[in-house]
């Protein structure tokens, strides 16, 4: 059994998370359980940034204690992981003590090999995206932050910085032999692009204490505390205090396989990040895949726009496992996905409740009209009516959910489903009935069935409470799922007990 490695980005705690913060968790969730059903060893990683600037100031504004403060939000992004069924293994808070000990420890290393140095610096800072800009990225900007279009800090300040510029050539000649390192492709290009336009200067890692004084304090000198992005991308490596504290651990899981981000962050996990890998001895992670946006009305949702979806409230209109599919099925992971009312109705009323929801409970409720709910397992053959179908499916889902394509890999198990319910209409066991054809009748309804526990076990990974109501109305064992179990007729008998529909139809109105 291999290892698989997962990470999402953290979640800053300034502001409570919105739905953008959910798909990031949600396609991770997705690939941390189909990697499980693969049979691999997972360890799941989420978390929260709770230092800096923003978090000082949304603090003060609601008159409130910093740490007690995020202690408070941070459970926002807890509870809503917990609504969302994401089986993470760890949550990391900067704000722990072990993490603190971890960073400390890491610019101590650095300042060992003579890679931190101290003085004067003239840049632009951004509060809301808390990133330094050269004179010629805010002029590219036309005056603005280049990320946000917000107003910038002029900053002229003795700081600590790190040597970046020292790993340059290093980071372009990984990346060139590296081309799978990012993902997907239009990120890599990016990346390298940025790097072949802009000469890497090193990075400030410290800010004064007299102007932030939220933060980690720097170990070099108590003057000063640790720059928040510098902080916050070291938690992959502090996961149960790994680096410095647990070195087995960390030879354990780390390089980390994917880590998933939005697409605002790429400059600082395809840059930053692997450089400081490097310096420290470390291997860069596997891959940094970088997701698109989800829009609102065509603008990407943020907090500063107002504009942002409560998750929370949309699992109170349409339930968990609709709101999971609906994001996972839309849009390809690494496109910018546009946020609709109709669009979710839609999905619902056509994928989920017509395709696989009629499917199921027709399926089920013959199986208890004709044979009380007992059907005997039997060696029959795919049915020609959907064996392309299910080949299809056979041949093509690892490889499309190993390369994050979960909106494909959803593709082809509905291509079944459709196949299946195309099977019914054809076949007509009604008149099978009516012309006592029971042998016939009962190798018709087998088939259905294990096609519907072959389509349960594969969409585990994307709707994993629907998959499990499928299982227990099929009359399988609670277990543990595998990949080794989607071979056709292995399962036994099937002793049904049919339910509410899985996914009631929406009124349009």
């Amino acid at each position: 059994m291999g290892k698989f490695y997962i990470t999402t980005p953290l979640y800053y705690v300034n502001a409570a998370p919105h739905v953008g913060h959910a798909y990031t968790n949600i396609i991770s969730d997705c690939m941390a359980r189909y990697k499980r059903l693969a049979g691999e060893e997972v360890f799941f990683l989420t978390g929260t940034d709770e230092y800096g600037e923003k978090i000082k100031e949304a603090a003060q504004n609601k008159a409130e204690d910093i740490q007690l403060f995020v202690d408070r939000v941070m459970k926002n992004f807890e509870n809503l992981w917990k609504e969302l069924n994401i089986s993470y293994d760890f949550f990391i808070r900067t704000t722990q003590k072990a993490h603190r000990q971890v960073v400390q420890k890491v610019i101590t290393d650095l300042n060992e090999k003579g890679d931190i140095y101290k003085a004067k610096y003239h840049s632009f800072y951004c509060v809301p995206c808390e990133s330094f800009w050269t004179d010629t990225q805010i002029k590219d900007g036309q005056g603005k932050c280049p990320l946000c279009k917000r107003e910038v800090e002029e900053i002229e300040e003795e700081n600590y910085f790190f040597r970046l510029s020292k790993y340059e050539e290093w980071l372009k000649k990984y990346l060139k032999d590296n081309p799978q390192f990012i993902k997907p492709k239009i990120r890599y290009n990016e990346a390298k692009g940025f790097l072949d336009n802009n000469p890497l200067v090193d990075l400030c890692i410290s800010r004064p204490k007299s102007r932030v004084s939220w933060g980690i304090e720097f170990p070099l000198d108590a003057d000063y505390v640790v720059y928040v992005w510098f902080d916050a991308l070291l938690n992959y490596i502090c996961a149960k205090e790994w680096y410095g504290i647990h070195p087995q651990e960390l030879k354990k899981w780390w390089p980390a396989d994917i880590q998933f981000i939005g697409k605002d962050i790429l400059r600082h996990h395809a840059i930053f990040w692997p450089i400081m890998l490097h310096a420290l001895g470390l291997e860069p992670p596997h891959s940094i895949f970088a997701h698109g946006w989800w829009k609102f009305e065509g603008e990407k949702m943020s907090k500063s726009k107002g504009n942002i979806v409560n998750p929370l409230d949309l699992i109170k209109e349409i339930g968990v496992d609709a709101l999971r599919y609906f994001l996972l099925r839309e849009v390809s992971v690494g496109m910018d996905g546009n946020f609709s009312w109709e669009a979710i109705v839609n999905r619902i009323n056509s994928d989920l409740a017509n395709d696989l929801g009629n499917l199921v409970y027709r399926t089920l409720n013959m199986t208890e009209k004709y044979f009380g709910g007992v059907v005997s397992s039997m060696q029959c053959k795919v049915p020609t009516e959907f064996n392309e179908a299910f080949i299809s499916l056979m041949e093509n889902y690892k490889g499309l959910m190993d390369e994050c394509k979960f909106s494909l890999a959803l593709e082809e198990i509905f291509k079944l489903i459709g196949a299946m319910n195309k099977y019914i209409e054809d076949k007509k066991p009604w008149v099978l009935w009516k012309d006592k054809k029971e042998q016939e009748l009962k190798e018709f309804l087998y088939s259905l069935l294990e096609g519907i526990r072959i389509v349960s076990l594969h969409l585990s990974p994307f709707i994993p409470q629907t998959s499990q109501s499928i299982n227990r109305q099929l009359g399988l064992k609670a277990g543990d799922l595998s990949l080794g179990d989607r071979e056709w007729s292995i399962k036994g008998n099937f002793n049904t007990k049919k339910e509410s529909p899985l996914f009631p139809r929406i009124d349009v109105d």
